[in-house]
């Protein structure tokens, strides 16, 4: 708006000073056009003040009559030019003003009001409110600082990592190469067994245990937590994995089909968390492991838990705190239409639920000892209930698709180790005319024991060498729950017998105990260029200590009833980058022999 009147007042200025720059003789007389004044001795005044001088020379006979007519032609011309001229110059200033108006109303927004003044108080308080709107909307929204977030953007934490790996797996000579993969049959079409052929597990699927591999692979994930108010916290994050495995996100690349097809992300974090104190945090969903856990003998350091924790801790003397963990996890949900159509019964019928938990609980100390010297202990009880397998009513079955009222029991996500029974009671039915092949022993498989284990857990850390670290790790476990007699009456053989190729009969050899020895030397983080650290441990782990689906899946590729050396090492690159070289040795504590060699080597990404 200040524009467009500044325009006018300079088109209106220009049109004064035209004017004004005409001189007198230019002027309009009055005279009509065409009707110039004569010269003679005897004219009456004029009101043009050139002629009336002429005409006084011309009676004091300084001028002729014929030079006098000359002059006041010459004066009559210039004045219609100097009219002309006068005319032109206002049509210009009126044309110059016009466009300046047309000029400020094209740049304007439609519904602009333009006012011809606008005092300058009025002026003054219109910028003091605008500018006063304009930096309150600013500090609320943060864009008036540069480089800083709006409030809403500061409170989520973004954060990720990526991994690649190429991974060696050998297999030495030796190995029993028949080993059952249950998981396989349990999560597929149950396995026809032939009750009159003693070697009829030769035709299980199976593990492969002599041919090597090598697999590049990698894991992404990305995730982000957002503070809500008053102590709440939502989190998400997503994830790579080959599968739906609650243990590995690992990728195979040219899996999935291979040819460059795309890979799966999993929802693998979605949670809300309440810390109303710093000490204390209540979550629900799919969260972080909740108990302290300073080795991957019993929980696979990267496990999801679904359900409901607590956690919380007090210092209660100087460098002295005690801390507690506790929840309750689903760990299978009967589907609300699960249930079975035999032939011999009428119609179908739904199941009873087999809905499968853990409960779990934590309690134990930190201490710092010396400014040095840090020393953490815990001990753990788990129940997991209504996991062990259970023999079925009698279940007469004709077809693969038949389903018994024990199926649910059958574990869905096994690594290997776990001693299986069977789950269905099939009883000989002879041939029919409906059914020519009489009752088939299709069979599905559940896990022998039950669990409840007992966790000691210790790390020592030792910083007299500060940034290098010495830390000491130490894990037990043990299942309470495990009953060696009645898991040996319904083992499946050879599974975890002492056995021989040729099926003759052996002892059941399988375990419930395991523990773990790690000593790692260098920085506890690696963050920074030239970090490093490297570890030396060994791993014991019997067949039924654990449930084999949760534990460490890279060890022995996975599962428990293995023992074995590892050792390896860490370096930082850059910040927030780094690599890794594993060396895993791996071999069989009970049953038949298997061993594998397993290396690692990483390259890491954090951010």
């Amino acid at each position: 708006m200040w524009r467009e009147m500044k325009t006018r007042e300079l088109a209106a200025t220009a049109a004064v000073l035209l004017a004004l720059a005409v001189p007198a003789a230019a002027q309009d007389d009055g005279m009509p056009q065409g009707k110039r004044p004569t010269v003679s001795r005897d004219a009456p005044p004029s009101s043009n003040a050139t002629v009336n001088l002429i005409n006084l020379l011309v009676k004091q006979g300084t001028l002729s009559e014929e030079q006098a007519a000359v002059l006041v032609k010459q004066a009559d011309d210039e004045a219609y030019v100097a009219r002309q001229a006068t005319r032109d110059a206002a049509a210009k200033a009126e044309g110059a003003e016009k466009k300046a108006t047309s000029a400020a109303d094209a740049t304007s927004p439609p519904g602009t009001k333009r006012v011809t003044y606008v005092p300058e108080i009025v002026k003054k308080q219109l910028r003091e409110e605008i500018r006063a709107e304009v930096m309150d909307r600013a500090h609320k929204e943060n864009w008036a600082s540069p480089g800083k977030y709006p409030e809403w953007a500061q409170r989520i934490r973004f954060y990720g990592d990526v991994r690649t790996r190429y991974e060696g797996v050998h297999y030495p000579a030796g190995n029993y190469n028949l080993f059952e993969n249950f998981n396989a049959i349990n999560t597929g079409n149950p396995f026809l067994e032939d009750n009159t052929n003693a070697f009829n597990q030769f035709f299980y699927p199976t593990y492969n245990a002599s041919q090597d591999r090598n697999r590049f692979r990698f894991r992404a994930r990305l995730g982000a937590d957002v503070d809500l108010f008053d102590g709440f916290t939502a989190g998400l994050r997503i994830s790579t994995g080959d599968n739906n495995s609650p243990v590995s996100t690992n990728q195979t690349f040219g899996g999935n089909g291979g040819n460059f097809s795309k890979y799966a992300l999993w929802l693998d974090r979605a949670f809300i968390k309440y810390q109303p104190m710093q000490d204390l945090v209540a979550s629900v969903g799919r969260f972080d492991n909740p108990f302290w856990s300073p080795t991957d003998l019993v929980w696979y350091r990267d496990l999801g838990f679904d359900g409901f924790a607590i956690q919380a801790k007090q210092e209660i003397a100087e460098g002295f705190t005690p801390f507690f963990a506790g929840g309750a996890f689903p760990v299978f949900n009967t589907d609300l239409n699960a249930g079975l159509n035999t032939a011999d019964l009428a119609g179908p019928v739904k199941l009873a639920s087999r809905d499968r938990w853990l409960f779990g609980a934590q309690g134990g100390f930190g201490a710092r000892i010396d400014p040095d010297t840090t020393l953490t202990l815990a001990v753990a009880y788990y129940d997991f209930a209504n996991l062990r397998g259970k023999l079925s009513s009698p279940c007469v079955v004709y077809t693969a698709s038949d389903v018994c009222d024990t199926d649910l029991l059958r574990p869905l996500f096994a690594q290997k180790g776990n001693t299986y029974m069977r789950l269905r009671n099939v009883p000989v039915v002879l041939p029919t005319l409906a059914f020519p092949s009489g009752s088939l022993d299709y069979q599905y498989y559940g896990l022998a024991s039950d669990f409840r284990p007992v966790v000691a857990s210790a790390q020592l850390d030792l910083a007299q060498f500060n940034p290098v670290h010495v830390i000491l790790d130490a894990e037990y476990v043990w299942n309470t729950a495990f009953d060696r007699s009645a898991v040996a009456a319904v083992a499946v053989f050879p599974n975890n017998f002492a056995g021989t190729t040729d099926g003759s009969p052996s002892p059941y050899n399988g375990g419930n105990q395991g523990w773990l020895a790690r000593m790692t030397v260098g920085n506890k983080e690696i963050k920074h260029l030239w970090d490093w650290n490297a570890h030396v441990g060994y791993k014991y782990l019997e067949s039924d200590a654990m449930v084999d689906a949760f534990v460490d899946s890279d060890f022995g590729l996975g599962g428990t009833n293995l023992k074995g050396y590892f050792i390896g090492g860490n370096v930082g690159l850059g910040e927030n980058i780094w690599g890794s070289v594993r060396w895993m040795s791996a071999n069989n504590i009970a049953g038949l022999p298997y061993k594998v060699d397993i290396v690692q080597l990483d390259l890491n990404a954090r951010f």
